[in-house]
């Protein structure tokens, strides 16, 4: 069976999906369980994926990239997180909040900043959570303060789960620079902060338990200096920025989940037909083929909803909406996926070096990013 087919693909989204197909069976697949065992930040198959031209490429094409919309960017999410979790997010998170920038920064800024991360010579990332404030934006207490006589904003504060902390050259940092009580959507904005800026501070976080090859950071913003012209857009701007932007990153993290229920039904199927008890392979059961019929099922619909979410996000058609309930369904469809593979592959499958372990581990992963699913049935209600 094929379960990442190409019938629900948009048709010109199918190039790209199988580029992206067999660089994961080339360099993702064959490194997953030594770079989860490892933890160590994939520098190798980013590289390689660079010079494929299949990192950074939602970046337009004036600016040296693909040009990659939100469709295209799923169909590469799905392949390439069936294969590892892990390196597929080290890869994605290369370019994560460029889009940021490219929509609303300025022609200085864009041919500065992403112009060598969509060449493959820089990395970049967001800077949004805290260690305190996860999933409320407008609760965001890292300051941005602007300094008249130099002409430049400073920033204190922390933040916290920040991929690409430690080895980006430069983040779109989100802070403070209102206290208005009455407006509380347009008290933050976002800059531009390169790492080797004055007063940045980073380190990996503790080890995580799962996607052990994608790197976090936590961020120390000690009176860290940056121009003026880093602001991006306009001041007070931050939250409506970061509010649209969500909406494409959700969909690709409901790919993130897509790929890894179709890693946990594989690891499952694989097993159940090659083992065999009480005289008779596991797959002879009923019960146990109306739990793969479950996830085949959930798997389909979540799917189908996120490709639909896909091309609704695309068109500017109720984004939101659509977003945060594909992102909760497909997430939380690969969590029941690992839960039932883990069942049917019976003390076997809490040994580390096993698919299917990684993946139980893995999906616990993005159910919280992205806004955890509790805030995405908020969201789904209210624009419902």
């Amino acid at each position: 069976m094929e379960l990442l087919a190409d019938d629900i693909v948009p048709e010109y989204a199918r190039e790209v999906k199988h580029e992206a197909r067999e660089f994961a069976e080339e360099y993702i697949a064959p490194n997953a369980e030594e770079r989860f065992r490892e933890a160590e930040y994939p520098h190798d198959i980013l590289e390689a994926g660079q010079d494929a031209g299949l990192v950074a490429q939602d970046i337009g094409e004036e600016l040296g990239g693909r040009g990659l919309d939100v469709v295209q960017m799923l169909a590469v999410a799905e392949e390439w997180f069936r294969a590892d979790a892990g390196i597929a997010l080290s890869l994605q998170l290369a370019s994560f909040g460029a889009e940021i920038v490219e929509k609303y920064g300025t022609d200085e800024q864009k041919e500065e900043f992403l112009r060598p991360v969509a060449e493959g010579d820089q990395i970049t990332g967001l800077a949004v959570s805290e260690p305190d404030t996860g999933s409320d934006l407008s609760g965001m207490q890292t300051t941005a303060e602007r300094d008249d006589e130099t002409d430049e904003w400073v920033l204190n504060g922390e933040k916290y789960w920040i991929g690409n902390g430690v080895e980006g050259d430069w983040l779109t940092v989100y802070a403070r620079t209102g206290d208005d009580e009455d407006n509380r959507y347009g008290n933050h904005s976002l800059f531009v902060v390169p790492t080797d800026a004055e007063g940045y501070e980073a380190e990996h976080i503790p080890e995580k338990m799962g996607m052990r090859a994608s790197k976090q950071a936590h961020i120390v913003f000690d009176d860290c200096r940056i121009p003026a012209e880093n602001l991006v857009g306009s001041e007070g701007a931050g939250f409506m920025l970061l509010a649209e932007f969500f909406n494409h990153g959700r969909v690709v993290v409901a790919g993130h989940g897509l790929g890894l229920a179709a890693a946990a039904f594989e690891e499952a199927w694989e097993f159940v037909h090659g083992r065999e008890e009480f005289g008779r392979t596991i797959a002879d059961f009923q019960a146990v083929q109306h739990g793969l019929a479950d996830m085949r099922t959930e798997f389909e619909s979540s799917r189908a909803l996120t490709y639909r979410a896909a091309e609704k996000v695309r068109d500017g058609d109720n984004p939101g909406l659509w977003a945060a309930m594909a992102k909760t369904k497909a997430t939380e469809t690969a969590t029941d996926c690992a839960e039932q593979g883990m069942q049917f592959h019976g003390g076997r499958s809490i040994l580390t070096d096993r698919r299917i372990a990684r993946v139980y581990r893995d999906v616990r992963i993005p159910v919280v990013y992205e806004g955890a699913n509790e805030i995405q049935r908020n969201l789904v209600y209210r624009q419902s």
